[in-house]
């Protein structure tokens, strides 16, 4: 198992965001459905099942076909895709911020702190 992602630790881990997070991520390459669910750690019929919607609402669209697989791609075109990738590195961006806050303030409080001598 990898690691978990800023947003997935900030959002819920789920596999909805599981999805999001790996389109958002990889979105200048196509991928098949079996690669997407490999790779986000989704089981294949519960991507099945989200994948519906996503299709639907245009949030992915079909790219070529290889073979027998499909190959999807995150639809940047649609406002509802732009306005999540958005809010998706603004979520990152503001732990990020609180990290880096946290960072400065212990380096401080090690700047504050007198050496001992003996």
């Amino acid at each position: 198992m990898k690691p978990k992602s800023i947003f997935l630790k900030v959002q819920g881990d789920n596999p909805l965001n599981r999805i999001w997070d790996f389109l958002i991520v990889h979105q200048e390459y196509d991928h098949s459905m079996k690669d997407i669910a490999k790779f986000s750690e989704v089981g294949y019929t519960t991507l099945k099942a989200l994948w519906k919607d996503f299709a639907k609402r245009k949030i992915v669209v079909q790219t070529r076909t290889v073979g027998k697989a499909k190959m999807y791609k995150l639809n940047v075109k649609n406002p509802v895709v732009r306005a999540f990738i958005d809010y998706y590195w603004t979520v990152i961006s503001q732990e990020i911020g609180k990290n880096e806050k946290k960072a400065i303030k212990v380096e401080e409080s090690f700047e504050e702190t007198p050496i001992p001598t003996y």
